[in-house]
């Protein structure tokens, strides 16, 4: 059931997405599909806003024939509607205070609030507001600055309406009920947002978590939010529990299609986004805590870049910040850090992602208790599993790959305390993509084991029989680098690298290259090298 306080801005919705329709024509394809959307919509039924739906009920498609894969229906009028719009909101709507967009790569419609420049907001005060009457005749409802009744009361008679007092004190009572509902949206919309969405997408409508946080209580340690997910909490693959989203106001959920993801071990985190602007104000203890942000683009049709901003208690720390750049493509996972995070003087986290090209997409929200001034060390095992060595130190199973494959390994090594850390390698032509604070400067430590090459062993040969490089960010770490030659089979060797500089993304690019035949790595650590 909607609450009270959402009940004016949705009538406001209603408003303007009929507005829009009515532009673009009675028997327009467009404005049939804009109304259907936007009927799912305030039916609480975005889930059935698919591609399906939109063939079969809108535009007459056959329920036991239509086939996406051949028929492409309703993603062409979707990005015809698309169009629409935003040619529409840039020249007879640009002055309506609330607009309406399709978000790019869903059926979703979007509410935005606009905030109208001053020298339009005294033209809309100059012209006198209208409705339609039964007869679909304009209606004044109220005198325009500067006009006299009397040149209202010609105007309505020009209309066709006789000028009686009856129904123009009808006309003024209705108006003096409107206008507590016009200032209580105009309030409620200005504390929503206060930015336009450009261009290409637009943010949901507003709507709070159906998981709304205690007041009083601080968020547990470690918290981890699947963003846009509102079922049972779920565990990772090393076991960690993961919560329905939480702590926010604005945006929309989504559930991302089926389909592979690379650079992760762990697909779970990238199911639901929340899509649009959206602000997470987490209550913490006083502390110094580490920020992981998880994000998924999964459309990169167009070449235009779909842009957002993210700030932290009011600081920008992202600025033009595109998925699908960061990530070198769709279906790729991405992930950003940020140490040294802490609450503000109100004891909130807050996390604003705010529209700028695009509509802002988040999958995930870890916060881990952090390392004042250094970002928690990465430790990385090339195996399904995770691994704790002799120290106590936890190695995360095998992840941010690319390419390559992994190697079961049975054979009893020597040089470690932790032969179990060797049980698997992975081989071939492969990237890593390890996510870093991009402040610091950083300590890389390789592990390797022959276990292929050399007398006895299943491949034969020796020296130069595996030949590969050791890339990171483009600078070559380790060039015809042959592991037999240095430390002979069923031994490890270990290569460390300093003050390794992170990309502009915020990562350690690792590329392991074949010289001859394949490349291959059995452990990754990354340590933070500020004090």
């Amino acid at each position: 059931m909607q609450s009270e306080a959402h009940s004016v801005p949705a009538e406001a919705e209603r408003q303007e997405l009929e507005a829009v329709a009515q532009a673009f024509g009675h028997s327009s394809r467009l404005a049939s599909l804009l109304r259907y959307i936007g009927e799912k919509h305030f039916r609480g039924e975005d889930d059935q806003l698919s591609e399906y739906t939109i063939a079969t009920e809108v535009f007459g498609r056959s329920r036991t024939k239509f086939d996406p894969s051949q028929d492409a229906i309703a993603r062409v009028e979707a990005h015809r509607l698309r169009k629409k719009l935003k040619d529409f909101y840039e020249n007879a709507g640009r002055d309506h205070p609330i607009h309406v967009s399709i978000a790019q790569g869903t059926y979703l419609p979007v509410f935005s609030r606009h905030d109208v420049p001053p020298s339009m907001a005294s033209d809309v005060l100059r012209a006198p507001a209208t409705s339609q009457n039964g007869n679909g005749h304009s209606v004044v409802l109220g005198t325009a600055a500067g006009q006299s009744k009397d040149e209202n009361h010609e105007r309505i008679a020009a209309d066709g309406i006789p000028p009686s007092p009856g129904r123009r004190d009808l006309i003024y009572v209705l108006l003096a009920l409107a206008l507590p509902c016009i200032l209580l949206a105009g309030l409620y919309w200005k504390s929503r947002s206060q930015g336009a969405v450009a261009h290409l997408q637009n943010p949901p409508r507003a709507v709070y978590s159906p998981h709304p946080a205690p007041s009083a209580a601080t968020a547990p340690m470690p918290l981890r939010l699947l963003a846009g997910y509102s079922g049972e909490p779920q565990k990772d693959n090393v076991g960690a529990d993961w919560e329905p989203d939480n702590y926010v106001q604005g945006g929309g959920p989504w559930t991302r299609s089926e389909g592979p993801i690379a650079r992760t071990s762990d697909p779970l985190i990238f199911q639901h986004w929340r899509i649009g602007d959206c602000e997470y104000n987490i209550p913490l203890r006083p502390g110094v805590y580490e920020l992981h942000l998880y994000f998924v683009a999964s459309d990169s049709s167009s070449d235009n870049l779909s842009t957002f901003g993210l700030s932290i208690n009011g600081t920008q720390v992202l600025e033009g910040f595109d998925i699908n750049s960061d990530a070198l493509g769709e279906n790729v996972a991405d992930e950003r850090v940020f140490r040294d995070v802490s609450p503000a003087s109100d004891g909130m986290l807050h996390l604003q992602f705010k529209s700028e090209r695009g509509a802002p997409q988040i999958s995930a929200i870890e916060l881990l208790p952090g390392l004042p001034h250094m970002q928690i060390p990465i430790r990385i095992v090339t195996q399904r599993t995770s691994f704790t060595d002799h120290n106590g130190h936890f190695w995360h199973p095998d992840d941010y790959f690319m390419n390559g494959r992994l190697s079961d390994q049975s054979y009893e090594i020597a040089g470690s305390p932790d032969p179990g850390l060797f049980d698997m390698e992975r081989y071939g032509h492969f990237t890593y993509a390890l996510p870093v604070d991009p402040r610091d400067r950083y300590t890389l430590i390789l592990h390797f084991v022959e276990f292929y090459f050399g007398p006895g062993r299943p491949g034969g040969g020796g020296v130069g029989s595996r030949i590969f490089r050791v890339m990171c960010n483009g600078e070559t770490l380790l060039d015809d680098f042959d592991i037999f030659k240095e430390a002979g089979s069923l031994h490890v060797l270990t290569k460390t690298f300093y003050h390794l500089k992170p990309s502009a993304q915020g990562k350690l690019n690792l590329t392991f290259e074949p010289i001859v035949n394949n490349a291959t790595v059995s452990g990754i650590e990354v340590l933070d090298e500020s004090r």
